[in-house]
């Protein structure tokens, strides 16, 4: 009988998935989830061939682990199986609770709790149904285990949840500038004092990565475009939450339907049961399907703003480095009331100021440390002749005037 499934990655190649634990987690209803979640949410709308899925994310994320693992035993850093297990098990589940559309719902219908709080839910449930045996892997997740550095590996500048997708959005999206060299720099990776670190001769290989990171984000995750559909998606969910608030008709999935019904926070998770049954059930097609209805509703604001989706009419973005000024926003809202032929208050639906900051690294959050032959450790800021720490930390900041055209 064969030990092992194996998955055909278009990125990795052949992926080997040991039957047992590993196995269990990925066949378990929670985790299939993510094969109904787009990785990239909108960006499709850019790049068309972005259709690739948080679950195949995740199993490239445990194959980077496993190199990873592997590399740092061959090193000579004692990582028994059970912990080297257990750090596959937490990078596979690392995403397990992200909402349909990446991050645009965690603020729409549901608000004060992220996703790595809903991750870590999802998590003590599968630990619940296998048994407990996930005790270790949560630990790690949460870094409440004494080997630092495992924790490092799944959480921190260098993890493999970054090196997968990095890899894996620039190869659908076809941004050949974002591409790294994920398996040297695994090779150059070592533990020095429970700390991860990378050796001296792998520094141009964290220059690159780096510098392909802020360009991915720049060119992919923070487009102009996509930047501007995440925008119409939130108007037409609160608009239709809205709707219901008002005690109106609005199809919706049974999921869909509880968030948009209800006011789910923190607290209303901590304190009905059936609210993360209801979470989990919830992935893009619901909020597809909406659309397409939703496209042919009465409520002429819901039904215009799930048309933009259905029918790809992107808003006009303006990106500029400073904020509107606020006569210009009121030119704005009075021609949107006109061309729309709506009341001037409902037009904050159809328009949205977003502001994004965004560094290269940040070395006060979890740095990079170089390590020479002699021992000697350097953050990346000072071993690097390239990017200096004034370059590595600058904060760029842009603001989209995002609005409907007309």
């Amino acid at each position: 009988m064969d030990n092992c499934k194996i998955i055909n990655d278009p990125v990795f190649g052949f992926i080997k998935i040991p039957k047992g634990l590993l196995m269990d987690i990925v066949n378990h209803p929670l985790m299939q989830r993510l094969t109904r979640i787009n990785q990239l949410g909108l960006a499709s709308v850019v790049y068309p061939s972005a259709r690739h899925t948080r679950f195949q994310h995740s199993i490239g994320a445990y194959h980077l682990m496993s190199g990873a693992i592997l590399s740092l035993q061959q090193k000579g850093c004692f990582i028994f199986d059970s912990e080297a297990e257990a750090a596959g098990a937490a990078i596979l589940m690392h995403d397990i609770g992200h909402a349909p559309f990446s991050h645009v719902l965690e603020h729409t219908l549901i608000s004060g709790i992220s996703h790595e709080e809903i991750s870590m839910m999802m998590m003590e449930v599968i630990n619940r149904d296998l048994g407990g045996q996930l005790t270790l892997a949560i630990k790690l997740f949460k870094d409440d285990y004494p080997k630092h550095f495992l924790h490092q590996l799944i959480s921190s500048q260098l993890d493999m949840d970054r090196l997968d997708y990095l890899r894996r959005d620039c190869f659908f999206t076809g941004v050949t500038e974002g591409n790294i060299g994920s398996d040297r720099i695994i090779k150059m990776l070592n533990v020095a004092n429970d700390e991860l670190v990378v050796e001296h001769k792998g520094l141009f290989s964290i220059e690159n990565y780096l510098t392909s990171r802020r360009l991915m984000y720049w060119q992919v995750y923070l487009h102009k475009t996509a930047v501007a559909s995440e925008r119409i998606l939130v108007s037409a969910l609160l608009r239709a939450k809205h709707l219901c608030a008002m005690g109106q008709n609005v199809f919706a999935s049974p999921a869909l339907a509880y968030f948009l019904k209800n006011n789910v926070n923190a607290q209303w998770f901590a304190t009905h049961n059936e609210c993360l049954g209801m979470y989990s059930q919830l992935d893009d097609s619901d909020i597809w399907c909406a659309l397409k209805v939703w496209a042919q509703h009465d409520d002429k604001i819901l039904a215009t703003l799930a048309q933009c989706m259905i029918e790809r009419k992107v808003w006009k973005t303006e990106v500029i480095d400073t904020p509107p000024a606020a006569d210009h926003i009121d030119r704005l809202r009075a021609s949107l009331a006109d061309a729309l032929g709506i009341n001037i208050c409902d037009t904050h639906y159809f328009y949205d100021v977003v502001t994004i900051e965004k560094d290269m690294y940040d070395i006060g959050n979890d740095s990079i440390t170089i390590i020479y032959k002699d021992g000697t450790k350097m953050d990346l800021s000072e071993a690097s002749d390239l990017l200096n720490i004034e370059l590595l930390s600058k904060k760029i900041r842009k603001y989209y005037l995002c609005y409907h055209r007309f």
